[in-house]
């Protein structure tokens, strides 16, 4: 994960480099945001269809007539409505879905103000506001939590106060039609107007519906910021996923629960030992020459498809991709007990992968990739370099010997040559046994430029050309 060349940084690169981010974080909260809205329409709508269900069980048991059954009726409506919001959300803006969410709101205020049609009883409007329905509006406004926006709660305090208005200001148009009946209920109280006008049936009480929708809109304005600081934790939450899917593209997913959890876990610089390991397609120069560039591509996507498993599968981290190759350490950010042992198992995982490989590619009439590996252990230098770009990075002589032992693949004719000093670290940690250095040959010291003393090496046989 080295740069390979110093960029020089201007501010404009800066803010460029920070509107990318933004934009990145942009995409990962659009998705969750997406998928938190498809989870709490749905979860609103069978919230629903439960609080319809209980209250069409209770109506009978609170009005035992039979014209409760106008009622119970009219919530099948109710539940058309929530089943035509499920197929119609979506995220952003949506008109249709405003337009139900007043459909619901409007019938259920005409429910409450209108007298029911099927009902033997003459009552007097006022009394329409004696049964405090206007609690079921509640019951919307809590659902509508689930699934929409901080703004759409707020238009629905706003929504509801208007449509209650508007039924309140009808009710008070209607020609009064229990006059005698006001006026014995006066005389039955005398002078007393407070009392006259909680007992009056013709009553509307406009005290009593000013303060029901104050107390709406109070709630709808909570519940609204209850919504916001859950988007916010949201979006907050995909930036960090972003983060997490960023490390995962060069740690292995233990490593990334790790770094996930530490603040700052790579801007110290240090040394420690570590195993690096090169692998590289032999011959791919040849092999491209003169291909078909979607093949060639394909072939490369195939090679480090299997590679990138390898190395994660054995705790390694991916360090970067070098065209037909690819370097892997084992033991960074942070070393382990068995750093040596996993990435000479993984050396071998790598080559039994190519090797399964070859025989799919077998049966589509393609050639064989042959690949090379080279591992060594020793010491290296930890850190971030970079001032707006960060990278991790990992050098050393380490890492140079590693990438020559890699070479000598060639000249020995095998799949994978592994330092001595890597052999004797993976045989002091655990978990070893013997077959994990059978496969192995010792071979002569091999002088490696750069290192002042010769490198002992072992060797492992493989179709390497």
């Amino acid at each position: 994960m080295v740069a390979e060349a110093a960029d020089v940084s201007y501010p404009g690169d800066r803010r460029s480099g920070r509107t990318e981010a933004r934009q990145d974080t942009l995409k990962f909260a659009e998705a969750a945001l997406a998928d938190s809205k498809r989870e709490g329409l749905l979860l609103a709508v069978r919230a629903r269809w439960v609080a319809l269900a209980v209250t069409a069980a209770t109506l009978p048991i609170m009005n035992p007539n039979r014209d409760v059954i106008y009622y119970v009726l009219m919530l099948g409506f109710f539940a058309l409505i929530g089943w035509a919001q499920l197929k119609v959300g979506k995220v952003g803006r949506s008109p249709l879905e405003v337009f139900l969410i007043i459909c619901d709101l409007a019938l259920l205020t005409f429910l409450t103000i209108v007298p029911n049609p099927w009902s033997n009883f003459n009552w007097p409007i006022g009394m329409q506001f004696r049964f405090d329905s206007f609690i079921y509006f509640f019951i919307f406004l809590a659902t509508a939590t689930l699934a929409y926006s901080w703004r759409t709660v707020v238009a629905m305090g706003g929504w509801t106060a208007a449509l209650w208005a508007m039924a309140v200001g009808w009710a008070y148009l209607q020609p009064e039609s229990h006059a005698a009946l006001s006026a014995r209920v006066k005389d039955a109280i005398g002078a007393d107007i407070r009392m006259f006008e909680i007992l009056d049936p013709s009553s509307i009480g406009f005290g009593a519906r000013f303060q029901q929708v104050i107390v709406f809109a109070i709630v709808a304005a909570i519940l609204a910021l209850a919504v916001r600081r859950s988007n916010a934790l949201l979006i907050s939450h995909a930036g960090l996923e972003r983060e997490r899917a960023n490390l995962a593209r060069y740690f292995s997913p233990n490593v990334v629960d790790e770094l996930s959890g530490n603040d700052e876990p790579l801007t110290r610089v240090r040394t420690q030992d570590v195993a690096v390991l090169f692998a590289d397609i032999v011959g791919f120069t040849a092999y491209s020459d003169g291909r078909d560039p979607k093949q060639v591509i394909e072939t490369l996507r195939q090679f480090h498809e299997r590679m990138e498993r390898e190395v994660f599968r054995h705790g390694g981290t991916l360090d970067k991709y070098l065209g037909d190759g690819l370097m892997a350490t084992f033991g960074t950010p942070f070393a382990g007990d068995s750093d040596a042992l996993n990435a000479l198992r993984c050396a071998r995982g790598m080559i039994a992968s190519i090797a399964a490989l070859n025989e799919e590619r077998n049966t589509r009439s393609e050639p064989p990739i042959q690949v090379s590996v080279g591992l060594h252990y020793g010491q290296v230098v930890l850190g971030d370099i970079g001032l707006n770009r960060l990278e991790f990075a990992v050098i050393g002589t380490t890492v140079n010997a590693a990438s020559r032992l890699e070479a000598l693949t060639r000249e020995f004719g095998c799949a994978i040559v592994v330092s001595d000093a890597l052999v004797q670290q993976a045989r002091t940690e655990a978990n070893h046994s013997s077959a994990d250095f059978a496969p192995l040959v010792e071979q002569p010291a091999q002088a490696i430029r750069g290192l002042e003393q010769p490198v002992g090496i072992w060797t492992c046989a493989g179709d390497v050309a």
